[in-house]
């Protein structure tokens, strides 16, 4: 069997860790070119180097390193955004700075990378746009205002993008994972352990137990999901959001009447 995205180059960006390293390995493997951007220093060039992808440093927000990788690849035939961060806030206490530093990022930047890929891709006769969004879009959760408020927006841009391009061999869909062994989780499980007297560990499996298929994700799972939705194997699929967050969206213990 032909490998997935033989001959095919995308852009991944947040490539240095987590699910955007899953990714530019995964689909390296399946016979992409990558280019791998991101700001991970030194991460971001042990990911290259492991898998053969092209490395650019970069911001999301600085318009010029997104058109520097662009123009880094030969051609462009997909994205896969996976850039992202996250804050912890109610909705009575966002801090503005906050507020604005996280919908720069997660949302704007999102804006960013699809505005400056698009016209390449419509250039280029298509192409396939994945954005990497969150459950969080969807569910409403503690702590999560201003995260959550980020990647519903994600997804309504989006199915704005399906919609507007469709005609011109554009296919554009949302992934909204659940919980994923990435830094970034790791890095709310060292906060929750530190207030609740626990590890990190204990903290997550406190999350799994709530979730049906009573595990976390590793991120290969969720990159096996993008390439899918990259790929011809979803050649009549665009505008959806795949959600996979081991079935957290519907806990068992709740009974319809």
């Amino acid at each position: 069997m032909s490998p997935l995205l033989a001959g095919r180059t995308f852009l991944v960006t947040g490539a240095a860790t987590g699910i955007g390293a899953a990714v530019t390995g995964l689909f390296r493997s399946e016979g992409a070119m990558v280019v791998a951007f991101g700001m991970g220093g030194d991460l971001l060039e042990s990911i290259a180097g492991a898998t053969g992808a092209l490395p650019v440093h970069g911001s999301i927000t600085v318009e010029g390193d997104l058109a520097r990788a662009i123009a880094s690849a030969p051609k462009l035939d997909g994205l896969v955004h996976a850039a992202g961060v996250i804050a912890e806030d109610e909705p009575a206490s966002v801090v503005d700075e906050v507020w604005e530093r996280t919908l720069a990022v997660n949302l704007t930047g999102t804006m960013r990378t699809n505005r400056a890929v698009l016209p390449v891709l419509i250039a280029n006769g298509g192409g396939s746009i994945v954005n990497v969004a969150s459950v969080a879009a969807f569910n409403a959760s503690p702590g999560m205002a201003t995260y959550a408020a980020s990647k519903s927006g994600v997804v309504s841009f989006t199915r704005s993008i399906a919609v507007t391009y469709g005609d011109r061999g554009i296919r554009a869909n949302c992934l909204c994972p659940g919980w994923t062994r990435t830094p970034m989780s790791e890095a709310e499980m060292r906060g929750a352990a530190a207030v609740a007297g626990t590890t990190p560990e204990a903290e997550l499996a406190k999350i799994a137990g709530q979730l049906a298929l009573r595990r976390i994700a590793e991120p290969g799972e969720i990159a096996t999901c993008a390439l899918f939705l990259a790929s011809d194997l979803a050649s009549f699929v665009t505008g959806a959001v795949l959600v996979a967050d081991g079935g957290g969206r519907v806990p068992a213990g709740v009974r319809a009447v």
